[in-house]
């Protein structure tokens, strides 16, 4: 009897093992994909390519397996989003000089406590840094209003926001808190540098019809822009894209000239 299959497209699906899922990877993945969007939003909202290197972003936990699960999958975060340090926090640790406000839901707290909203508002601009990671972390909050009147506070009654501070950008989604350092060093400018030049050599090759295995020389006319980078990562650049060679010259003809936005680069591009 002939059991070859006719196609992929007239087999049923294998049955699969629920007992085989790994629900920890699951949400460890989860998280890297969250905290990975944020931090390039952040990069977006701050005009950072992703080929720019930054030094650190720091993440804020409340709970200890959140930690653990970060700490899991940092250096796929850290590669996904081109920085060079993930801070994770461990639970109940500040991050100093991240400032957090807290905002009462009108909508629920209105159904809840109608006339005493205008109390309630002015109370909430009274909470401490403590009580509001406090309300984070067990999503409830009693106090006391001057009329003696006591509130109980749900998760859904508050929204907590988190303020940039000098030199990061910060973003909240759900319970995630994500700051990102955007300050760029000269060394980090150089490295960003040094990666946009292997990004458009690997055009060049491409675009010469080299083959993937070709070598080749690089010669770039030096100016103040691009000697440090050069005379920084040259060894990298040349790695990157199989260089047997790369020169800084004073002047250099029937160059290519790349486009680097506040000046040009002139290169030149030759099979070994």
């Amino acid at each position: 009897m002939n059991t070859k299959k006719l196609s992929v497209h007239l087999t049923d699906f294998p049955k699969y093992d629920e007992g085989l899922i790994d629900k920890n990877l699951e949400e460890c993945m989860l998280l890297a994909q969250q905290i990975s969007s944020m931090i390039l939003a952040l990069r977006r909202k701050a005009e950072k390519k992703v080929r720019q290197p930054l030094l650190k972003a720091v993440v804020p936990t409340n709970e200890q397996k959140t930690f653990e699960q970060i700490k899991y999958v940092a250096e796929l975060i850290k590669s996904e989003v081109n920085i060079k340090e993930l801070d994770v926090l461990q639970p109940n640790v500040d991050l100093e000089n991240l400032v957090k406000k807290i905002k009462p839901n009108f909508k629920t707290l209105g159904k809840k406590y109608g006339k005493l909203m205008k109390e309630i508002a002015t109370a909430f601009g009274n909470f401490t840094v403590k009580e509001i990671t406090e309300i984070e972390k067990t999503g409830k909050h009693s106090f006391a209003l001057p009329s003696g009147e006591k509130v109980d506070l749900d998760a859904e009654d508050v929204e907590i926001i988190t303020e940039d501070m000098p030199g990061w950008l910060v973003a909240n989604e759900g319970k995630l808190t994500v700051a990102l350092d955007i300050e760029v060093t000269p060394e980090l400018e150089r490295e960003g540098i040094a990666r946009e030049l292997v990004n458009r050599i690997q055009n060049i090759r491409k675009s010469s019809g080299y083959e993937i295995t070709d070598k080749i020389t690089i010669t770039i006319e030096a100016t103040p822009e691009i000697n440090d980078t050069v005379k920084d990562f040259g060894q990298y650049i040349a790695a990157q894209t199989l260089g047997k060679s790369i020169e800084l010259v004073e002047k250099l003809e029937n160059a290519e000239k790349l486009d680097f936005e506040d000046y040009i680069v002139k290169i030149l591009i030759e099979k070994e």
